[in-house]
């Protein structure tokens, strides 16, 4: 009886091991056939939404990322010139363009490189383009700003004569000097430019030019007397680096030129904030950046002008954010109507921006960089080492302690929002919950989530008070029915 049973137990345990070799075998087979179906069906549910959106490949390839196969040898041959610009921090004049928008924190990190011994700093020089073009589109700027830019990186401010507004005459009666004698004291921002307010061009400055330290523009004016542009373009060529920051180019697609010319060697940093935070800062701000707002509020006609097929009617957002069903608003709202229509138009530009990045073209590998503002203020030596980096730069110890010290101040304060000075900046992080009511909140999600999602900003529906919401990097999933909706489906204001 003991043989019997355990030959039994010996054939259930063979039988058993066979079945399980069986369903191994079988799983083995079935693995590459799932993958590939998988992919097969991702592929076509993604040419059902391009067919649901009509002209998303012509709005793709307005910037030269539209889905061609290259030609042989084309994109090996611009990959090794990307590499070979990208390398090499010491290689020749390097150019750096920090790509961002109004209340982003971009003077404050402009001020990093303006503090930095190695580079020539140059603040908003696109404000004199803008301000001789008003009222024009941010859009159809784009061209001049881009060969302004070209100029201004290669060291020829001859540039800035062509905008610059004449100053006024000593004598009423008398006519107004030429433009042509612009000096440095008429360029945008000169009062706290560290190359502008040191030796050599103001013997008399309190400050050396390699002393890291904010730079007292009163004193500047004081102290250092207006000169040529032609010395002030001789001090450019002394730097390694040169570096401009802006806040009027709206979409970074403008820039692939510039990032595909031989020898101009540019790199980019986009700036990013949240939605929410930008909005906050600049309502208190409005009636200074009500000109601003209305050039960029100004290409959202032509943005929304047909191209291809009809494209279907979306719904309007929910009034008092744009100029959509704002109707007959009083005229003290205005302003705010102007800011939050802006506001809109900038966050579909940073979603374009976004999915322009997400292409990884040849033309970004290795010169193109994203930071949140939330980053920075969280992690500033990090954040500060690593832009440094990018930028081919050591980093001094002494700048170390500037942006710890920028960035821990004893309070926010928002009564003067253009002084770069020591504040709290993380209490600034989280301004907007205090300040901003739950219906601005949904009208700015509402306009901007898409670019939120991306850049890990959660809803606030998703928050709980006191919460830490950032995640700790950028996010890269994109929905293109997101895409779809956006490009697709633009409103015309009215």
């Amino acid at each position: 009886m003991k043989g019997r049973r355990r030959w039994c137990w010996r054939g259930e345990h063979r039988r058993l091991a066979l079945l399980l070799a069986l369903y191994t075998l079988l799983l083995l087979l079935l693995v590459p056939y799932v993958l590939d179906y998988g992919a097969r069906r991702a592929r076509a549910d993604e040419e059902p939404l391009l067919r649901r959106c009509p002209s998303l490949e012509e709005a793709l390839s307005e910037w030269g990322w539209e889905q061609r196969p290259p030609p042989p040898g084309d994109d090996e041959e611009e990959e090794e010139e990307a590499t070979a610009a990208g390398n090499g921090s010491g290689a020749g004049k390097r150019h750096i363009y920090l790509h961002a928008t109004w209340r982003t924190g971009s003077s404050f990190l402009g001020e990093l490189f303006n503090q930095h011994p190695d580079v020539f700093y140059l603040y908003e020089p696109m404000w004199h383009l803008w301000q001789a073009l008003y009222p024009g589109d941010a859009l159809s700027l784009q061209g001049a700003l881009r060969d302004m830019l070209r100029s201004l990186f290669r060291c020829d401010f001859s540039v800035l004569r062509l905008y610059a507004a004449p100053a006024a005459p000593r004598d009423p009666l008398g006519a107004a000097p030429p433009a042509a004698n612009l000096t440095t004291a008429g360029i945008f921002g000169w009062r706290t430019n560290k190359v502008i307010c040191s030796a050599p061009l103001c013997p008399a400055a309190p400050l050396p030019r390699r002393e890291i330290g904010l730079v007292d523009g009163a004193a500047c004016e004081r102290r250092c007397p207006p000169r040529a542009l032609r010395e002030l373009e001789a001090e450019c060529r002394k730097y390694p680096v040169v570096v401009i920051k802006d806040v009027r180019l709206l979409e970074l697609g403008a820039l692939l030129p510039l990032l595909r010319e031989p020898g101009l060697n540019l790199r980019v940093v986009q700036l990013f904030r949240d939605p929410r935070a930008v909005h906050n800062s600049r309502l208190k701000a409005k009636q200074a950046l009500l000109r601003e707002s209305i050039q960029v509020l100004r290409s959202r006609h032509r943005a929304a002008e047909p191209r291809g097929p009809p494209r279907p009617q979306q719904p309007p957002l929910p009034p008092g954010l744009g100029l959509l069903g704002a109707g007959r608003a009083p005229a003290q709202h205005r302003a705010e109507l102007f800011l939050g229509g802006a506001l809109e138009v900038i966050c579909q530009a940073w979603l374009r921006d976004l999915l322009l990045a997400r292409r990884n073209p040849a033309a970004l590998r290795r010169r193109y960089t994203q930071l949140r503002y939330e980053d920075l203020v969280r992690e500033p030596r990090a954040q500060l080492r690593r832009l440094l980096r990018f930028a081919g730069l050591p980093v001094p110890p002494a700048m170390e302690a500037f942006v710890v010290n920028m960035t821990r101040g004893a309070a926010y304060s928002s009564e003067r929002p253009f002084l770069i000075s020591a504040r709290d900046a993380r209490e600034a992080v989280h301004a907007w919950r205090e300040r901003l009511s739950r219906q601005q909140v949904r009208q700015v999600e509402a306009a901007c989530g898409e670019a939120m999602s991306l850049l890990a900003y959660p809803l606030s529906a998703g928050e709980r008070r006191g919460e830490e919401t950032l995640t700790p990097s950028l996010g890269t999933n994109a929905v293109w029915s997101m895409l779809c909706v956006l490009l697709c489906g633009q409103q015309v204001a009215v």
